[in-house]
Formats: structure tokens, sequence, C-alpha cells
């Protein structure tokens, strides 16, 4: 068989080389991370909170791409690290909204500056480029997965 053709080739998948990026970029801001004692997972939620303070922990589910078992625990260490409390809605006991303590906000002027780090430290991207890949990306992460197993089941 052509090595080109090879469905089961290193190479040929589009997931593996969207996994390594993904590795690279995570592992470029975990040096701004370390002396704040956050990870990129607790950054993303704080990213959230920053711009809008009390949302519901399935509206954070949803921005964020993250199902319950993978945020509850994260928010549960959130809150014991005295960033954020969680408490129920008044309109809903159901609903679990997040809210920034004054320590979560305070981590907000220490970040600032990653981005630039990071901008400069990675330019393998116009800004065109740079662009471009975000909106593929978001392509991706929007479009609904059909799976074919299921319609062999059929």
């Amino acid at each position: 068989m052509d090595a080109t053709l090879d469905p089961l080739r290193l190479e040929n998948q589009l997931c593996f080389p969207l996994y390594a990026a993904s590795r690279k970029i995570v592992n470029l801001y975990t040096p701004y991370f370390k002396p704040l004692g956050i990870t990129y997972t607790l950054y993303i939620v704080l990213m959230v909170l920053w711009a809008q303070d009390g949302v519901s922990v399935r509206e954070l589910g949803e921005r964020l791409y993250l199902d319950s078992g993978t945020l509850t625990p994260l928010l549960k260490k959130m809150e014991s690290s005295g960033l954020v409390r969680r408490e129920r809605a008044k309109e809903d006991e159901r609903v679990t909204r997040i809210y920034l303590t004054e320590a979560g906000r305070e981590l907000h002027e220490q970040c600032l500056e990653i981005p630039v780090h990071l901008s400069r430290s990675l330019n393998a991207f116009s800004p065109e480029d740079a662009k471009t890949l975000y909106d593929l990306l978001y392509r991706l992460l929007d479009a609904e997965p059909q799976c074919i197993m299921e319609e062999k089941k059929k």
C-alpha cells in the first residue's frame, strides 16, 4: 500500500498535529503559570470569569468545551485554593454559579502580560495566518460530529 494513503500512519492523521500543537502551546504557558500556582485549565476558567463573573457551571462547561466530570473537580480545587466560590442560584437551586473571590480577581493583573509573552515566543504565524487558524479551529470545535460506528450498527 502507498504510505501516503495508509490511514493508520501517524503522518496521515489530522488529530496528531492538533494534539501535539495543543501540548506545545500549553507547555509554553507553564513557566508563566508556575509562579502563580495555576494550570492552563484553571487559567481558561479564570478568563471566562474575568469577562463575566457568576456564570453557571453549565455555561462554563459549554464555553470551555469541558464536561462536568472535568469541571467539577477543577472548580472544587479552585474553591479550596480561594480563587472562586460556588453558590446555588437564587432563581433555581439546581443551578450552581461560580464567582471570583478577591484572590481570583487579583490574578487578572498578574496574568495581563502572559498573552503578550506567548505571542512573542510563538512567532510561527503572521497575524493573518493566526486569524485563519483561529477561525478553522473554531469551525472544527463547532462542527457536529457524525459517528460512523453508530451508522454501521444500524
